[in-house]
């Protein structure tokens, strides 16, 4: 096992992604039109030399990368920037072990809070955001394009 990584289901870990990983990142980006999507530039940046301070992990099964999350770490607070699921492995229970692993981040840094926004029509990503404890505080009109739809803010505290 690879340092960083967990063991979640047989066959199955969550780890810190590498630079080698982008292309299979891209791939599901391009199955989730839902989220805001990065270039592969803007990927790349994140392993390079001063870039902030994130958490980028992936989901494996096998060796096949099913999902990942992407968060940037301020000193009080963490912001999801990302999260996504392979479409074809929704719904068995991937985007909640990668967010768990994310919590579990967060207050070992001891921020404050966890802030993300999604989609108003997402109804998948903010039932699972209401699972662990996020609450709502605000919106933001026309946030989204492709359609133009609000982002409704989430908090968690800690």
């Amino acid at each position: 096992m690879r340092k960083s990584e967990t063991n979640t289901h047989a066959g199955d870990s969550i780890r810190q992604a590498y630079a080698e990983d982008i292309p299979a990142i891209l791939a599901l980006e391009k199955e989730a039109p839902h989220i805001t999507h990065w270039s592969e530039h803007s990927y790349r940046a994140v392993f390079s030399q001063g870039a902030p301070d994130r958490a980028f992990l992936v989901y494996e099964h096998q060796h096949e990368l099913r999902g990942f999350l992407v968060a940037r770490f301020g000193p009080a607070e963490c912001e999801l920037e990302n999260i996504v699921v392979a479409e074809e492995h929704r719904r068995r229970g991937i985007g909640s072990r990668l967010l768990a692993e994310l919590v579990s981040a967060a207050r070992s840094r001891r921020v404050e809070k966890i802030l993300l926004e999604a989609r108003q029509s997402n109804a998948s990503a903010r039932h699972l955001y209401s699972k662990f404890g996020f609450v709502e505080y605000g919106r933001r009109k026309s946030y989204y394009a492709n359609p133009a739809e609000d982002a409704i803010l989430y908090a968690l505290n800690f």
